[in-house]
């Protein structure tokens, strides 16, 4: 018996199940596929690489085991960049989340102006980094630079921002700052609308008069799912970091502004070493999955959702 006829043997119901079920992969397939094709394949793809000496334009390669990743230990320059991948997480996360928290709560007290402050802040997300890195780099230019312009004219040094060893990897914060305040103000704006109104009546009535107390007592406990997703986000984006090292700096100088990301591409892209590349790359994963998982197993139990 053909495959039409059996079809047409089902009864009804089990023939408009089995219509609903060929509808549902044909319209799944385009994006099944995408998945395969641009992320698990390559994923698997970067794992298998991690274990081999591939090196771009090579004709074979040879399974090393873990010699990569024994050589990282080893490796001053990404033990390097390792060390300025976590001082840059360390300092744009908390500056951006108490930064935006702070702008957030300003706003939402304002009576005036308030979609006109979201627009201006959300401003650098939208924006193109690699356009927003030149202008930074004319900003912090140590001749020509409108900030060193102003300290000279109050009578203050001029510092080199992005030449100096001392001062380019705070320089870069400040920039990731910046980056990511917009982002992180929207999510607070957004938290902040959602909780009750008639809690902090309820508080004030119980004594809460200052408005410190009330937020001690209302506002930052009911802020914890947000704070924890903008925690999360803003970690993940901070150690990712690649396109403003690699328009400002190129990891200089001295591999003061190295990072982890940039390191990854000048292995694989300027030495060709594909394989050393990929298992700087699972090292990256490694340590976003412990931040996911340090969201979810850890923080994710002392936060209250009301």
């Amino acid at each position: 018996m053909s495959d039409a006829a059996l079809t047409q043997a089902l009864p009804r119901p089990a023939r408009l199940a089995l219509g609903e079920t060929a509808t549902a992969w044909l319209l799944s397939a385009p994006a099944i596929i995408a998945y395969l094709l641009m992320l698990l394949l390559p994923t698997l793809a970067t794992i298998a690489l991690a274990f081999t000496d591939f090196e771009l334009g090579a004709t074979g390669f040879a399974w090393i085991g873990l010699d990569n990743f024994a050589e990282m230990l080893s490796d001053r320059g990404f033990m390097t960049s390792l060390r300025n991948t976590i001082i840059y997480v360390g300092l744009v996360t908390p500056g951006s989340i108490a930064g935006a928290l702070a702008l957030a709560l300003l706003i939402e007290a304002g009576t005036r102006g308030r979609t006109f402050f979201r627009a201006v802040f959300f401003l650098p997300v939208v924006s193109l980094t690699v356009a927003m890195a030149a202008a930074w780099q004319y900003l912090l230019h140590p001749s020509i630079g409108p900030l060193n312009a102003m300290l000279r004219v109050a009578g203050l040094g001029a510092p080199e921002w992005l030449s100096s060893s001392s001062t380019v990897l705070l320089s870069l914060a400040a920039i990731g700052i910046w980056e990511n305040l917009g982002f992180n103000l929207v999510l607070f704006l957004a938290g902040l609308t959602a909780i009750p109104r008639e809690l902090y009546a309820a508080a004030e009535v119980d004594g809460a008069r200052h408005a410190w107390q009330r937020f001690r007592l209302v506002t930052w406990p009911m802020l914890g799912p947000t704070t924890l997703f903008v925690l999360t986000i803003t970690m993940i984006r901070a150690v990712r970091v690649f396109d403003t090292v690699a328009v400002l700096t190129q990891g200089g100088p001295n591999k003061a502004s190295q990072v982890l990301l940039y390191t990854m591409y000048e292995e694989g892209f300027t030495y060709f070493r594909l394989g050393y590349s990929a298992a700087i790359t699972l090292v990256f994963l490694a340590i976003v999955l412990a931040m996911m998982w340090l969201q979810t197993k850890v923080l994710d139990k002392r936060v209250h959702y009301g």
